[in-house]
């Protein structure tokens, strides 16, 4: 029966208080991890995370004690007020600095951070470890000549043995200062269990009690209790291209696993006005109907893509004053017209590599069009977009630290707001960076903006769907991570670089993961069980959409009776109210 109907014979209490199914002491013992990060500069640097980990005298408080010369540098210990650090000084290399050598382990995942200044104006510092194997890049931060910046990183090796950390920067005029330094091993398990412990704690899950009771409020023991998940909670999608408009075997393989999409290409500018003044909007509006009919919410992608190679030849050819003509145009049309359809833009994408529209218009280009797409929408979230940012910590053009420059300058012009953190993620065949991938999560969550992984995808090559397994569940785990989509949208000739499925639709290996991911997720088996002798029950579930059916056996009623009901949990919910009433018409 339904809601609002008469004859009411029973109701549920439902009680959201998270110590319930986890008291104090049932926690893994494994060290927490520190998902803080300072993207402020600092007049002194904060102390050493985890207490500098196995780094020997990590706040410089004994000296030079563990720190040696690293190429030609001088080094030399300061003190200002209550504040020891390490200066190299004397530099002809962009490597010459400070060094410490550690033994690191294969089997290890390593959490790392520094808190850098120079002796003048404004330059990127790189920390590094030089291995037997080669030279792993822990991270990097613009670091100031006034005050302190916090520069978080990750690392794994190749193989155990001696590492040299060092710090670099191409400015050899500068000193280097270095304060506060920590290198943490963790091992997988204690990484798992960071995962777990961050999903456990509300951000993906809420810890449910149920009573059952009749309309006299006695409680009813020995009644079943089916819970089924209808749709997860969490934004979990893939990439579609118009192959998907008359496939029908595409459409429900999609359609029944993701709640999210973003569309490859036919959005873009070069689909939409192949020619000046030629709009052709069908294929989008079609592939945006089929997403509304199917409840999947949409990325807009992209109003501009800052590479050269990618415009269209009219696009190219335009005067800077035409350009910026088109341009306003552009933002208008396409924003305009899927205006309440989608839920992001990409206004900009891929601005810290390339540069078009800031060779033609000015260094301030990207800024101006955040500023216009903001009028034309304001209530939607204006992203950026870029690549290497969490894949790759040699990508000097991508960096945290980088992708905050541009942030801050786009930002910086009035009336600019509404902005997201996006994050493309397509990773290389080799094994994934996972603790640089949280260390630059949490150094752009630390803006306090929404964090998306936009394209998720691996190389061909090496463990894909391992690999795959791995960024997924550190993406969906992390603490401000908003929503995943996979680059994986299907075309009979192969997709752009990683394929879920063979073209009859049947998993491949990477869509297996998909499928384990969401079982896990919260669009698995039904939970079910029977109330206790009080007429509880309980459960921890994911964000989601379910379905509660009740089956009642109980000598008061017969014959025994069954009632359905919907309810949703999300991330909203108010953690002060530990209660929710359900009243259940049977």
């Amino acid at each position: 029966m339904k809601l609002g109907e008469k004859n009411l014979q029973f109701y549920f209490l439902l009680v959201l208080p998270y110590a319930l199914l986890f008291p104090a002491g049932l926690e893994t013992n494994a060290l927490s991890y520190d998902y803080t990060a300072s993207i402020q500069c600092l007049e002194n640097p904060q102390k050493a995370q985890y207490g500098g980990g196995i780094i020997t005298n990590p706040e410089l408080n004994q000296g030079l004690k563990g720190w040696s010369t690293f190429g030609d540098a001088k080094i030399q210990h300061r003190v200002a007020g209550s504040n020891s650090f390490i200066v190299a000084h004397t530099r002809s290399q962009p490597h010459d600095s400070v060094s410490q050598t550690l033994y690191l382990q294969s089997n290890k995942l390593y959490t790392f951070s520094a808190w850098i200044r120079v002796s003048e104006g404004k330059t990127p510092v790189k920390a590094i470890f030089k291995t037997k194997s080669g030279y792993k890049y822990a991270g990097a931060v613009v670091a100031e000549s006034n005050c302190w910046s916090m520069l978080k990183g990750g690392l794994t090796v190749d193989a155990s043995g001696p590492a040299e950390l060092y710090f670099e920067t191409d400015n050899t005029s500068v000193e280097i200062w270095i304060d506060s330094i920590s290198l943490q091993p963790f091992t997988q398990q204690e990484w798992k269990s960071h995962q777990d412990q961050s999903i456990k704690k509300q951000i993906r899950k809420k810890n449910v009690r149920i009573q059952a009771v009749d309309k006299l409020g006695n409680p009813l023991p020995n009644t079943t209790v089916s819970i089924s998940p209808k749709k997860i909670g969490f934004p979990f999608g893939c990439a579609i291209n118009r192959n998907i408009l008359n496939n029908n075997a595409y459409q429900s393989w999609f359609s029944s696993r993701f709640t999210v999409t973003t569309f490859e290409n036919e959005m873009k500018w070069a689909s939409t006005e192949p020619s000046q003044g030629h709009e052709d909007y069908s294929t989008a509006d079609a592939m945006v109907q089929f997403a509304k009919k199917n409840g999947i919410a949409i990325r807009g992608h992209n109003v501009f893509w800052d590479d050269p190679k990618y415009q269209s030849g009219w696009v190219s050819s335009l005067s800077p004053n035409d350009l910026n003509a088109a341009a306003t145009k552009r933002i208008n049309s396409v924003m305009n017209r899927y205006k309440g359809q989608v839920i992001g833009w990409d206004v900009v994408n891929e601005n810290l590599h390339f540069s078009f529209f800031e060779s033609k218009l000015g260094a301030n280009a990207s800024a101006v069009f955040y500023g216009e797409a903001h009028k034309t929408d304001p209530s939607t979230t204006l992203f950026m977009n870029e690549y290497n940012t969490v894949e790759d910590s040699r990508d000097g053009q991508a960096t945290p630290a980088k992708y905050l420059e541009k942030l801050r300058s786009i930002q910086s012009l009035p009336g600019n707001g509404n902005m997201g953190i996006g994050l493309e993620s397509h990773f290389s065949s080799s094994p994934p960076n996972i603790p640089y991938m949280r260390s630059a999560i949490d150094t752009l969550a630390a803006t306090g903006l929404p964090v998306w992984l936009t394209e998720v995808d691996v190389q061909s090559g090496g463990n894909q769907a391992q690999s795959l397994e791995q960024i997924l569940r550190e993406a969906h785990s992390h603490p401000k991570v908003r929503g995943i989509v996979i680059w994986s949208a299907w075309s009979p000739n192969g997709c752009y670089r990683m394929c879920l499925t063979d073209n009859n639709f049947h998993n491949l290996p990477t869509g297996d993961v998909v499928d384990k991911l969401l079982r896990e997720w919260g669009g698995g088996a039904t939970v079910k069980g029977k109330t206790d002798q009080n007429g509880f029950f309980q459960s921890s579930l994911f964000h989601g959409d379910y379905e509660i059916k009740v089956q009642v056996n109980h000598p008061s009623k017969l014959p025994s009776s069954s009632s359905h009901h919907t309810f949703k949990l999300n991330s909203t919910d108010d953690e002060s109210k530990q209660t929710r009433l359900l009243l259940i018409k049977v």
